[in-house]
């Protein structure tokens, strides 16, 4: 039996949107390519990501996220860039960490 969305935590309903935006930009073949990757960032990512414009560096982030090799971007492997996002994030978003003015 699946859970209403009333039912879901934030949290969950968190996860249940990246994996809808993933497989927004993959299709049913659930694994990105190089010009849906830098789709999905320019288009979904834009606030905590640079919006990618250089060749360059598309090839350098797929080639970092590419851990088998087969020149696309699989849901694991689209989860390591979501973590790293996140990881790098966190202190723009923690009240504890943020310097008061005083």
């Amino acid at each position: 039996m699946e859970a209403s969305n009333e039912d879901m935590s934030e949290l969950e309903g968190g996860m249940i949107n990246i994996i809808k935006v993933f497989h927004k930009y993959s299709g049913k073949k659930c694994k990105l390519k190089k010009t849906e990757l830098k789709e999905l960032i320019n288009n979904e990512m834009s606030h905590f990501i640079m919006k990618i414009h250089e060749n360059d560096v598309l090839d350098q982030l797929f080639m970092d996220l590419d851990q088998n090799g087969d020149l696309e971007i699989d849901f694991k492997e689209f989860i390591g860039l979501i973590a790293m996002v996140t990881s790098a994030c966190h202190d723009l978003f923690n009240p504890k960490l943020k310097k008061s003015i005083i």
